[in-house]
């Protein structure tokens, strides 16, 4: 029987492995059929761009018409609120006057999720109804450690002119009322978008 030379045998066992694994790289892009590479004029989507935003945001508590309504109380042996969940309509305006010009509203919730500290859970969309952005979203989700000075808190998403939008934004309290639990937020708002 004849014998194989070792180098041609090293070749074709080579040549087998990389045949094998070529194959399965090709058969493995079989398995997404779900997933398309898109052009990104297909969606209108022109030269990203950064925009800075300063809103006023508006927590009332208190009143005939709150705009956060508490959904589930804390304990009554909870320093830091630990499990209060309130759901937000809140003002968004221009100034830090509630009277001053509305730019929208941040609807969604936040939650008191810290036991050492009051680190709230923010979950919301700031929902512009004004000019350019009137109907356009911008989603923010993260921890708010509310007794800072500053807070960053990222900007996960958006609808409407903020497909696609990501960036964080920084919240300083303007004023707290501690008999009402009314507060005023300054929110600069940092924004990659197309």
């Amino acid at each position: 029987m004849a014998r194989i030379p070792p180098i041609f045998a090293t070749q074709l066992i080579l040549l087998s492995l990389l045949s094998s694994f070529a194959l399965i790289l090709v058969r493995g892009e079989d398995d997404h059929d779900f997933v398309t590479a898109m052009d990104r004029d297909l969606l209108g989507l022109k030269k990203e761009k950064l925009s800075h935003f300063r809103l006023y945001w508006h927590d009332i508590v208190a009143g005939k018409n709150p705009s956060a309504v508490s959904v589930v109380n804390p304990p009554g042996n909870s320093s830091t609120l630990f499990g209060l969940v309130r759901m937000i309509d809140n003002p968004l305006t221009e100034k830090p006057e509630l009277s001053s010009k509305l730019l929208g509203r941040a609807q969604g919730f936040y939650a008191s999720a810290a036991q050492q500290e009051l680190g709230l859970l923010m979950a919301m969309n700031f929902h512009f109804t004004r000019g350019k952005y009137n109907g356009s979203t911008i989603t923010v989700l993260g921890r708010n450690p509310a007794l800072n000075k500053v807070r960053e808190m990222p900007v996960i998403g958006g609808s409407g002119l903020f497909r696609f939008a990501r960036g964080y934004v920084e919240a300083r309290t303007q004023t707290f009322n501690m008999s009402t639990g009314d507060a005023i937020v300054e929110y600069n708002c940092y924004v990659l978008h197309y």
